[in-house]
């Protein structure tokens, strides 16, 4: 087996052992727990599946998951590519300090997010006090949902975007406009086409990420069957109520959109690589 990397001796031993660890690894810690869920949905029947799938509290709580996490990723995707063009066209005071911040949902433990949400869009917070005086309820509603799923999803349209958009040269765009291009021509006809699988595998992860995200919500959504519940709080609910079964069921069906997620993901990022600016 050669070293897909090229000549030389490897520091790690052999591909034999090496591969024997990393399925071993990955096995232990990913497919083989996971596996479990199919046996566990499996003790259902057909009927009991579905039934458990498709009954209104479940429903509702996909859409919600579903509809906020897609609304936060579109949001994330306009302001995303904003914040990266900053961050990589200009230079001001304070623009290491902004790259650093960009990355803190990632550091940021969700449970500190969510309270630290809610302490801001309760209807005694300053946001929400605001936002109650229009008539708008940010905590406890869908708003808050999506809001918090935002907050977690923020980096990942701006760190798959930045790389690209360094990568383009100034000179792309001084040649379209000694060509008569506007800069809303330059950008629109020639910096985006470059940008878009990146951004688009960037929204892929976000919504990716906002589906799954627990900890934050659960504090400023106020979970409220049928309104204000997410997928994975109902989970949580049903394995509390010693309903394994019917937990499994539902993370069986959001486990496998997350595969499809993950496949959507590689082939975003593989167009990315072979739209990339040479």
């Amino acid at each position: 087996m050669r070293l897909a990397g090229g000549a030389g001796r490897s520091v790690l031993p052999g591909f034999g052992l090496t591969m024997g660890f990393t399925l071993l690894y990955l096995s232990l810690l990913v497919l083989i727990p996971l596996s479990t869920l199919g046996l566990w949905a499996g003790r259902l029947s057909w009927a009991e599946f579905w039934g458990t799938f498709t009954s209104s509290r479940t429903l509702a709580a996909y859409r919600l998951s579903l509809g906020g996490a897609l609304i936060a990723a579109a949001i994330n995707a306009v302001f995303g590519l904003l914040i990266a063009w900053v961050l990589v066209r200009y230079r001001f005071p304070g623009r290491r300090l902004l790259d650093m911040l960009v990355d803190l949902p990632f550091a940021l433990p969700t449970a500190v997010a969510g309270i630290s949400l809610t302490a801001i869009y309760a209807p005694t917070g300053v946001i929400g006090g605001f936002l109650e005086k229009v008539g708008i309820q940010a905590a406890y509603s869908p708003l808050g949902v999506v809001i918090a799923m935002t907050f977690v999803s923020l980096p990942f349209v701006i760190r798959t975007t930045q790389p690209v958009l360094q990568d383009i040269e100034r000179e792309v765009e001084e040649a379209a406009a000694t060509l008569g291009a506007t800069r809303r021509q330059s950008f629109t006809r020639v910096i985006l086409p470059m940008i878009i699988p990146a951004v688009l595998a960037g929204f892929a992860m976000a919504f990716a990420r906002a589906v799954g995200e627990y900890g934050s919500i659960v504090f400023v959504s106020g979970n409220m069957p049928g309104k204000t519940e997410i997928v994975p709080l109902l989970i949580m609910t049903r394995l509390e109520e010693y309903n394994y079964a019917g937990a499994t069921a539902v993370a069986l069906v959001l486990l496998m959109l997350s595969f499809l997620l993950l496949l959507l993901i590689n082939l975003l990022q593989a167009w990315a690589r072979r739209s990339a600016p040479v």
